[in-house]
């Protein structure tokens, strides 16, 4: 009996998220299917390749010999459909995770690059904090992470994207000056993003240095509502200067010159090199060039 790809891919994902049930999710097949699989694939080779107790997966001792050579053939099935250029024939989901800039930013450029290249792949997309994203990579439930340092984990995978300038902008109706002291600004509410954020702390820590003020902080999840909100006039909110730009080109927003404003947002592409199918590293390189591409069109 003969063993195929499907059954391999079956074995690498059991093995790594050491879960049929999530190896089912992520394949985005039925539990009986990998079980199927992993059968049929033990079959095929005469030996036992894992054990299951009280839920969870455990490898033998040959399981764990014939995980690097499983790794090795899909490795080697990406690279020969690589080799004949056909990208169009892969297939699957990419699971891909991004903070809030990007989905104002070029996000949607992105996505349909993405699609261009691999026409039959689909994206499963996660927004959340950069925070969350590293966590997703780590447990596996996200295949590629665009997000902000700092980061707490090590990824094997890793590309620069760029860093993204962060400005102090208000309504020009509430602002008038183009120029704001820190007493000046502490006495506007100050919008910012969500607590726990590298941002929201910068910005606190800054203003707590001044014993003598009391800013009106107010923290927002949700980077998009702090812009509205500024352009209706409800405070003055420190964002990448890429999300505003629009908005400062057409009036509603004034850039406020300030002596201070927190460190850019430094932005990479991270993944698992060592267990991600080739099509994750493409994915992260597509990704820096669409935002060098946006750079320069900005």
């Amino acid at each position: 009996m003969r063993f195929n790809l499907k059954q391999l891919e079956a074995f690498v994902w059991v093995a790594d998220l050491q879960s049929f049930r999530r190896a089912a999710e992520r394949l985005n097949t039925t539990q009986p299917n990998i079980s199927a699989r992993i059968a049929g694939l033990e079959q095929a080779l005469g030996t036992t390749l894992m054990t299951r107790d009280a839920g969870s997966v455990r490898l033998t001792g040959k399981g764990q010999d014939l995980l690097t050579h499983a790794r090795r053939v899909l490795d080697a099935t990406d690279a020969l459909v690589a080799a004949a250029d056909q990208k169009s024939l892969i297939e699957g989901t990419l699971r891909l995770g991004v903070t809030e800039m990007i989905v104002h930013t070029w996000l949607r450029a992105y996505l349909r690059q993405l699609k261009q290249v691999y026409p039959r792949l689909s994206v499963e997309l996660t927004v959340d904090f950069s925070v969350n994203l590293e966590k997703g990579l780590a447990e596996r439930s996200l295949d590629l992470a665009l997000q902000n340092e700092p980061f707490s984990r090590l990824a094997t995978g890793q590309i620069e994207i760029g860093a993204y300038e962060l400005i102090w902008v208000a309504s020009p109706d509430v602002v008038p000056e183009d120029t704001l002291t820190i007493e000046a600004l502490a006495a506007q509410p100050i919008l910012t993003h969500a607590r726990d954020t590298r941002l929201y702390e910068e910005v606190a820590a800054y203003f707590a240095a001044r014993r003598d003020l009391s800013p009106c902080l107010v923290p927002s999840t949700n980077l998009a509502a702090c812009q509205t909100m500024s352009v209706d006039g409800m405070g003055v909110a420190i964002l990448p200067a890429a999300m505003v730009a629009q908005d400062i080109q057409t009036g509603a927003l004034k850039q406020i010159d300030h002596a201070w404003t927190p460190e850019p947002l430094h932005f990479f592409a991270r993944y698992d090199a060592e267990r991600a199918p080739r099509l994750v590293a493409d994915a992260a390189a597509i990704a820096v060039q669409v935002a060098q591409d946006f750079d320069q069109q900005s």
